[in-house]
């Protein structure tokens, strides 16, 4: 290789020498030149690993947009049919019908697990803290799997304190948490079992530690199976005759929800005997919440009934800014027996020009939409001072974190993440629409 000298003085003596000092510093241009390959392989691992994360957002973006608009129609019809929006059914169909609505519900659990996880590992799962009362979300989680359990023949017991203090968390996501470790106890335990869940308080100066344990006398695990319990996409039996359902997800959740929690999760188990996933949760106590405090219904329940022609005749008038057909006849028709007059645009663009030629009283709005999209039709229509003030609601397959708020910026009154409960689409639209109608 090349050597690398460097001056460093020169001295004219008496005898008229000249004396020039110098040192080898090949050594240090090959560490400078090692460094600088180092900075550049780090600057490319770096690029490497931005795009494959903006790669894989934009993935799970789409992938959620393409599952959730045929789930939208899937659900809806069923909701529809179960209302007899579109005439009578029978006993058979009923029970038909309540099939094809759970099994959609369960894919929609899937997709919507697949995504808090990746959410989570992507630093963007943000959790809304607020006091919670402990004995409520726990009774609320019991009661979510009672169904299960009562099917199995299973005791569903509690040993739960009274008077423990109110707590400061995701009510929702920690819900999520224990919902996700009964219905794993109830998935895994024989007709006939018991499953338990305990809560006791562990009190320390510095920080007070609530723990959950929810035990099983189920089929239990084994010891080298452990470590593969929290580990996303991973199943302890994986093979294709395995005897229990899922995608290993469940468990991997629960432990990014309490980690972001700043709390633990810990797991004894016995082979034949059953488990015990204990959560440890350092908290903050808050005032107790009233027990008779009850949060008043936003809009009045809706009626089974269609409404009636004289009602019809008052409803407002919506414009239905959608692409997909499913999704337009699935709220189309439901809408049309609820009897709201209705308008169809099949583009962000046809939706601007029927905006300003009807003035429509609400616009349902989808967000991604040939020619131009829904946050773009949105911009326009609120620039129109004469639509500025006409309530719009998003409704959009779109459902990673910044959505919303990229739809609200856009113009938006209101946000739906497809499936819609299109008893809730009702809701949402007597709402908005109350003041300036009678229906």
């Amino acid at each position: 290789g090349s050597t690398f000298i460097q001056g460093l003085s020169l001295t004219l003596t008496e005898n008229g020498e000249i004396i020039c000092v110098c040192r080898n510093i090949t050594q240090q241009k090959n560490a400078e030149e090692q460094l600088r390959r180092v900075n550049e392989r780090l600057v490319a691992t770096n690029h490497e690993l931005h795009q494959a994360t903006r790669l894989r957002d934009e993935f799970l973006a789409n992938m959620s947009h393409e599952l959730r608009t045929p789930l939208n129609a899937i659900l809806g019809m069923a909701e529809g049919l179960q209302e007899q929006v579109f005439g009578a059914v029978n006993l058979s169909q009923q029970e038909a019908i309540a099939t094809i609505a759970s099994s959609g519900s369960h894919l929609l659990e899937l997709i919507n697990d697949i995504l808090d996880v990746s959410k989570a590992e992507a630093g963007k799962l943000d959790l809304q803290f607020a006091p919670t009362s402990i004995q409520a979300l726990c009774q609320a989680s019991l009661a979510f799997v009672k169904p299960q359990a009562q099917q199995k023949r299973l005791q569903l017991e509690h040993n739960i304190p009274a008077h423990l203090p109110d707590i400061l968390v995701d009510e929702r996501r920690l819900r999520q948490v224990l919902i996700n470790l009964l219905t794993n106890a109830v998935k895994f335990t024989p007709d006939g079992g018991k499953i338990q869940l305990r809560v006791h308080p562990e009190f320390h100066p510095q920080q007070p530690v609530l723990h959950f344990a929810v035990s099983d006398t189920g089929i239990g695990i084994a010891s080298a199976d452990l470590q593969k319990l929290f580990k996303p996409f991973t199943q302890i039996d994986s093979s294709l005759n395995r005897r229990y359902a899922g995608t290993g997800l469940g468990l991997a959740l629960v432990q990014r929800l309490v980690n972001l929690h700043q709390g633990t999760v810990h797991v004894t188990s016995t082979p034949g005997e059953g488990s015990c996933f204990t959560v440890c949760l350092p908290y903050t106590s808050c005032p107790l919440i009233a027990a008779a405090t009850v949060v008043p219904a936003l809009v009045p329940p809706i009626a089974a009934a269609p409404e009636t022609e004289q009602s019809a005749l008052t409803s407002p008038l919506i414009l239905l800014a959608e692409d997909n057909e499913a999704n337009i006849t699935t709220i189309a028709s439901y809408l049309d027996a609820r009897g709201y007059p209705l308008i169809l645009a099949r583009n962000g663009r046809e939706a601007v020009a029927i905006a300003q030629s009807h003035h429509p009283d609400l616009i349902l709005m989808d967000i991604q939409m040939p020619e131009m999209d829904g946050l773009a039709a949105m911009r326009s229509i609120r620039a129109d001072p004469q639509l500025e003030q006409i309530p719009i609601v998003a409704l959009t397959a779109l459902a990673m974190p910044e959505d919303r708020e990229k739809c609200l910026a856009a113009g938006a009154n209101d946000y739906c993440t497809k499936p819609v409960k299109l008893k809730h689409l009702v809701s949402l639209i007597r709402r908005l629409t109350r003041a300036d109608c009678n229906c």
